[in-house]
């Protein structure tokens, strides 16, 4: 099922986000429908770096091209500003669309970008967004693969700008509504108020930042179709890694950290070695 016919579902979708084959593995295990694929997640994990811009489109859509040969679920990928002008924005659209994407997200700061829930962000104007937002409707080769209109106004020019700017993205042709980083519950609620009848909304739960974790369910009833966990996944793993290799070096075994982690044969079986080993062997067989 693509994300546009999801949508017509009033129940929300939540998405957690993942950065390789092997997270988006373990999260469609868990049942989830949909995933998000992050610029800070790449960042994070493939460069060791915060997000401030330094990830690249290609490293973004071979990131997305290990996901898409590990699992079918949509995947909603940051496309960032989409790496410059219209027609930057164009081209990441093509690249994103072919390496498995069912939606791009674009934010309306200027390049390099921070992260949403950074400080000191600044943004584009609302004519020159808009006219990513068009060119990339433009370049799209499929009406079911989604534009994520993102505006990081609130915290550079005000709420009411943020609301302004949402509005004209919709206008421009926008899929979805990702007004970043609310301040608070009463925000939460306008956003749903002004806009959730028209277009369906994306929240974005970040453990620490500028919004109150608010839980899926509780979402919904606000009126939001989507709510994102980008980076959780990556805090979650940095804070065990970080455990992992410290007790490594202090006892020079892994016995003491045996119960938090798989032994070979129990990572061996997420990733479902013996099943593709069994399938590799029809093949061989058939040689002869």
């Amino acid at each position: 099922m693509s994300l546009k016919t999801r949508f017509q579902n009033k129940k929300i979708v939540v998405m957690p986000g993942v950065y390789d084959g092997l997270t988006a593995s373990l999260a469609e295990a868990a049942g989830f429908e949909a995933l998000y694929l992050s610029g800070a997640a790449v960042a994070y994990t493939r460069l060791g770096r915060p997000d401030i811009g330094l990830t690249t489109a290609s490293e973004m859509a071979d990131t997305m091209m290990l996901i898409a040969d590990r699992t079918s679920l949509p995947v909603i990928i940051d496309a960032d500003t989409g790496f410059g002008n219209a027609l930057n924005a164009q081209r990441t659209m093509r690249l994103y669309e072919r390496a498995g994407a069912s939606a791009l997200q674009i934010e309306d700061q200027t390049f390099p970008k921070r992260c949403g829930h950074l400080s000191e962000k600044s943004l584009i104007s609302t004519g020159e967004m808009v006219g990513k937002i068009a060119a990339m409707a433009d370049a799209r080769s499929s009406d079911e693969t989604l534009i994520i209109a993102r505006t990081d106004a609130i915290a550079v020019e005000g709420f009411g700008a943020a609301e302004d700017r949402a509005e004209a993205y919709l206008e421009a042709g926008a899929d979805v509504l990702f007004i970043e980083a609310p301040q608070d519950r009463a925000q939460l609620e306008q956003i749903a108020a002004r806009f959730s009848k028209r277009i369906p909304l994306l929240a974005n739960m970040v453990e620490g930042g500028a919004t109150p974790i608010t839980s899926a369910d509780d979402l919904e009833d606000l009126g939001f179709s989507i709510v994102i966990f980008p980076g959780g996944i990556v805090r979650a793993i940095a804070r065990t890694t970080q455990d992992y290799y410290q007790s490594l070096a202090k006892h020079g075994s892994n016995k003491p950290f045996g119960e938090r982690m798989f032994d070979f044969d129990g990572l061996n079986a997420v990733i479902g070695t013996a099943d593709m080993l069994k399938k590799g062997a029809r093949y061989y067989g058939s040689n002869g």
